[in-house]
């Protein structure tokens, strides 16, 4: 039996586990996808860095005085909300076209569709990479000293990792079948970034509306930021973050053993 018709009857962990080991292959598409993107530039991805750091200098002192907080409190929450939100909002939009854009390859040839989500991910580590740098110079500047609990951004962390490879392989599919989908992850993305605290406080909330912190962004956000503000995260976060980890994992591992190979007849 050739090695092409091996992984095609191969189970969808197996196929999994085939694109994710591939390090190689996915980190280099990644790099290229960003070398080739800023062809060229003189400064390449740190124009992303300029232009973030821009508008959080603008937005720091404005929307300090629209709420009547403290710039030294209310700017490093703002900087964490801005670079993280991004960063949430460039992984799931990518997702969508994971596989739509990487059409050349599987048109080709058997690739397992895992690595081209893997790819899309990689992409927008490099490009976070660029820009949570930027936190360092407010953190100095508002005298945020770090202890053990800064710790806990490690596990948050693969919690985003895992939920993002579970939400693009289930994206991915969706979005290849329904290109219709596309538009409409972006215009939600585009609602919850006002309805997550990225530019507000959520102690600012009317006891009332105190339900809108616990979509999963919010939940994220807070275990993202807090431990980088000095602080540690509620818990109902961790356990909420944790069940909709485990919904995402069951509903994308449904999607890719059921759907996996169907990927190329659609695009």
């Amino acid at each position: 039996m050739s090695q092409a018709h091996s992984n095609l009857h191969r189970s969808a962990w197996g196929d999994w586990w085939e694109g994710t080991r591939r390090t190689d292959i996915w980190w280099t598409l990644a790099w290229f996808d960003i070398v080739l993107r800023y062809r060229r530039s003189m400064l390449g991805p740190l124009w992303l860095t300029l232009s973030m750091g821009a508008m959080i200098g603008g937005m720091g002192p404005l929307y300090s005085s629209l709420f009547g907080t403290e710039l030294s409190k209310f700017f490093p929450h703002l900087a964490l909300g801005i670079i993280f939100w991004g960063f949430f909002s460039a992984m799931v939009t990518d997702s969508c076209n994971a596989f739509i854009g990487s059409s050349n390859y599987l048109k080709q040839g058997y690739f397992p569709i895992s690595l081209f989500v893997w790819r899309s991910m990689a992409r927008n580590l490099i490009q976070f990479a660029h820009q949570i740098v930027l936190y360092i110079p407010v953190a100095i500047w508002a005298g945020i000293s770090l202890g053990w609990s800064a710790l806990l951004f490690v596990p948050a962390f693969l919690l985003v990792l895992i939920n993002a490879q579970a939400v693009g392989i289930a994206l991915g599919l969706v979005c290849t079948r329904f290109r219709d989908v596309t538009q409409i992850v972006t215009s939600v993305m585009q609602m919850l970034m006002f309805l997550t605290p990225v530019f507000w406080l959520p102690s600012s909330l009317p006891g009332r509306a105190q339900y809108i912190l616990w979509n999963p962004f919010a939940q994220m956000l807070d275990l993202l930021r807090t431990p980088l503000m000095g602080g540690v995260a509620e818990m109902h976060n961790w356990w909420g973050i944790l069940g909709w980890t485990a919904v995402t994992l069951i509903v994308s591992s449904l999607l890719f053993a059921k759907y996996r190979r169907r990927v190329v007849y659609w695009l």
